[in-house]
């Protein structure tokens, strides 16, 4: 997506920018958190911060949030200076925590309406609100039930519509599908993209590489504190257009067979792609059945041979020098949600 077209205040501030961060850094102990990090996110857009776990995605949220203090940089939300005074844009934001922050002898009602009495809304304004999310989000039956009874799915919605009670122009949501079963990931997912058609600017961390090429606009990676690379997820991909890979399930994939297979095709960029895995990319064309002989020839069975169309976790590997594994590895620790749906 080409960037839109900036108009300036006569104060000099981008009326199309939503949140500005420059130089932000945040160190615990030794640990250094978050390292000079700078992004604009426009206003409208779907900005996505991907990275693994521990990579400074949560740290700078809570920055931005006003739940920690930074220790170098500065932010503006909405043309707000919120570097001295993390709380002067409160009004305008919406939080939807990793974990969810309700209360679970509260019902999903109760706990929408207290949630709206924060932010000052009256008793009919809050009740009637409540009701339009709970219906909204799929939760109405549930409405009188305790939160704490809720399954995961159920929470996590419940914890979104908590977020957006007041109807905030900017929504920050930190990893919303971790652990969450398929099914509700995807409706999960659906609920994100009807805020953003409607107008919202979502800012979304996430270690789901398919969740982020699917809902974002542009995505930031970053590793070590450090973003790496920033663009459009078309930009992103640019690279990948004319690249042809071939995924092969085979019955054996040790270092011996990737070897006499990478002897066999001088062209080819051929590695080992998990247990039973073989990967086979090339910037031109691959036959397939040669292949397949030369892999019998050598006593491996072939179950499968599939073309595969790059993703954005090939890009994400060649940028941050993180395999894929290592962020797989991060979705299994977080529960059997997130994946691809």
């Amino acid at each position: 997506m080409a960037a839109s077209t900036t108009s300036r205040s006569t104060t000099g501030l981008d009326l199309d920018i939503a949140i500005r961060v420059e130089g932000l850094s945040k160190l615990y102990g030794d640990v250094q958190a978050v390292d000079g990090v700078d992004f604009a996110v426009r206003r409208g857009e779907l900005f996505g911060f991907l990275g693994p776990n521990g990579a400074g995605k949560t740290s700078t949220l809570n920055m931005l949030t006003g739940l920690a203090r930074l220790d170098a940089g500065t932010i503006s939300i909405d043309g707000i200076d919120c570097t001295r005074n993390p709380k002067a844009a409160q009004h305008l934001i919406g939080v939807v925590p990793d974990e969810s922050n309700l209360y679970p002898e509260l019902t999903g009602f109760e706990n929408l309406c207290f949630c709206a009495a924060l932010y000052g809304m009256r008793r009919r304004e809050r009740e009637a609100r409540a009701r339009e999310l709970l219906a909204q989000f799929g939760l109405a039956e549930a409405a009188d039930r305790g939160f704490g009874g809720y399954s995961r799915g159920m929470k996590r919605k419940l914890t979104i519509a908590a977020g957006i009670i007041h109807d905030p122009p900017i929504l920050f949501l930190d990893e919303p599908t971790t652990g969450i079963d398929v099914a509700g990931a995807r409706q999960i997912r659906q609920l994100i993209a009807g805020l953003h058609d409607a107008g919202t600017t979502i800012f979304l961390t996430t270690h789901y590489i398919e969740e982020a090429e699917r809902l974002c606009e542009r995505i930031a990676f970053i590793v070590r504190g450090r973003i790496v690379r920033t663009d459009a997820v078309a930009e992103l991909m640019q690279p990948t257009r004319d690249r042809h890979v071939l995924l092969f399930a085979v019955s054996s994939s040790d270092a011996g067979i990737v070897e006499a297979l990478a002897e066999a095709c001088p062209g080819c960029r051929v590695a080992g792609a998990g247990p039973g895995r073989i990967r086979v990319e090339a910037d031109a064309p691959i036959l397939i059945a040669p292949l397949v002989r030369l892999l019998e020839e050598h006593g491996v069975e072939v179950t499968e041979a599939r073309q595969v169309r790059p993703s954005l976790e090939d890009v994400f590997v060649e940028v941050t020098g993180i395999e894929a594994g290592a962020m797989q590895k991060d979705k299994e620790k977080g529960g059997k949600g997130g994946g691809a749906a």
